[in-house]
């Protein structure tokens, strides 16, 4: 996926300032490096998910508030588990002054209605979570629920300070690209955006991959170091931030700054469509093997994405789209015109790993429509297993305020506790 309008990463060590200078372009007939078999994808385990309580049906709803929403289950009802509860919690006590604080794109709640569950969770104790997320909120299906997931995690790389043939460098934002705000020239174009560059009076698409694999950047972009296997740096791209572990043992940490503007194309779904891919190849792992042992048909693929991310140095916590901390496990990416950021998501899926209570502090570039997700699982070599083979499909309840729902069909307001017995 693009991953990501900003995960960033943690590390123990960090460069202390960029390295390297413009990038020659890669040599033409170059091959990818290869190295050992990847880690095996983690084996799951299945599990039924719950069915969407009503059939809903609106194709090419833009928001929530148009896809169609139905009550859920009682939370009460829901196989929350007291770890999941309490690691939610404080996600969610987190993730609150954003909620409070931003426009809800998805057009179901406004920041006062956060307030009451926010000031609630302040006070609750992690023992007293599932408790609390029963009282505070109501479940909410929002189109016909029906969800897919997938995982990402924090990568880790070998890099180099200097370049060599076959390396790929890794670009900082270029200075010659530009963001346009589209609702500033019209109403109609409110909360869309381009980027590109100048050429002549003109503003024309920023340079796609291929012409930045070779060296269309040369005086444009500042290096921050070199990958050395590009393969392993196109997933680190769609991951959107990682680990670059140097030589000498340093470690640059990089984190998504921008995007070149152009459309994401997932490469594993080309490469099903074309028949490349194996029955047991269906993962990031068997993708990676696969485009390492067919290094010039690899290239041409992976060059069909012409998405491109560009990178910042970072220091801190990983964080995601809220500018916020996010943990394995409990935090997921959501498109925030269909589930508000912020807000906790129980999720019924095919598989025990991703089933349980999530909170959306991420978005993604390939993230898109009601009831898609993707799970966090952290960094190391488990983050990976699990992530690079995740892949699950069920059901997904949004947990909203206590009163939203009847307040959006026209009933009472929101934002007050339910009576429990």
């Amino acid at each position: 996926m693009i991953r990501r309008g900003g995960l960033a990463l943690v590390g123990a060590f960090a460069l202390s300032a960029c390295v390297g200078g413009v990038a020659p372009p890669p040599r033409p007939g170059g091959t990818l490096p290869s190295r050992g078999g990847e880690a095996p994808v983690r084996q799951l385990t299945p599990a039924t998910p719950l069915p969407p309580v009503a059939q809903v049906t609106s194709p090419g709803a833009a928001t929530a508030l148009t896809a169609g929403l139905a009550r859920g289950p009682d939370i009460v009802t829901l196989p929350i588990t007291r770890d999941g509860a309490a690691q939610a919690l404080a996600a969610f006590r987190l993730s609150c002054p954003s909620l409070i604080r931003r426009a809800d794109v998805s057009g179901l709640t406004s920041g006062a209605d956060w307030q009451p569950a926010c000031a609630a969770a302040a006070s609750t104790a992690p023992g007293d979570a599932q408790g609390f997320f029963a009282r505070w909120f109501e479940a909410v299906q929002v189109g016909d629920g029906r969800a897919y997931a997938t995982g990402y995690y924090i990568p880790e790389i070998a890099g180099s300070p200097t370049y060599r043939d076959g390396y790929a460098p890794i670009y900082a934002r270029p200075d010659d690209l530009i963001d346009v705000d589209l609702g500033q020239f019209s109403d109609s174009l409110k909360g869309k955006s381009i980027r590109g560059r100048v050429d002549g009076t003109k503003l024309i698409p920023y340079y796609d991959r291929t012409a930045i694999e070779q060296g269309a950047l040369q005086g444009r972009a500042r290096v921050l170091g070199y990958a050395v296997d590009p393969v392993e740096f196109f997933f680190l791209q769609v991951q959107g931030s990682g680990l670059v572990r140097m030589p000498d043992g340093r470690v640059l940490r990089i984190g998504y700054d921008s995007q070149n503007g152009r459309d994401y194309t997932g490469i594993g779904a080309l490469m099903r469509q074309r028949g490349l891919l194996g029955p047991n190849q269906l993962s990031m792992q068997g993708i990676v093997s696969w485009l390492r042992a067919n290094p010039d048909q690899g290239r041409a693929i992976m060059r069909e994405n012409k998405s491109f991310v560009f990178f910042r140095l970072l220091d801190g916590p990983p964080v995601g789209a809220l500018g916020l901390p996010v943990a394995g496990g409990t935090t997921v990416a959501a498109d925030p015109r269909f589930i508000p950021l912020g807000a906790p998501v129980f999720l019924s899926m095919d598989r025990t790993d991703a089933t349980g209570l999530w909170v959306a502090q991420d978005t993604g570039g390939a993230i898109k429509g009601a009831n898609r997700f993707d799970t966090f699982w952290g960094a190391g070599n488990d983050a990976r297993a699990i992530a690079g083979g995740m892949s699950a499909r069920g059901t997904a309840f949004l947990l909203l305020p206590i009163g939203t729902l009847d307040r959006l069909q026209g009933g009472a307001a929101g934002g007050r506790p339910a009576s429990r017995r």
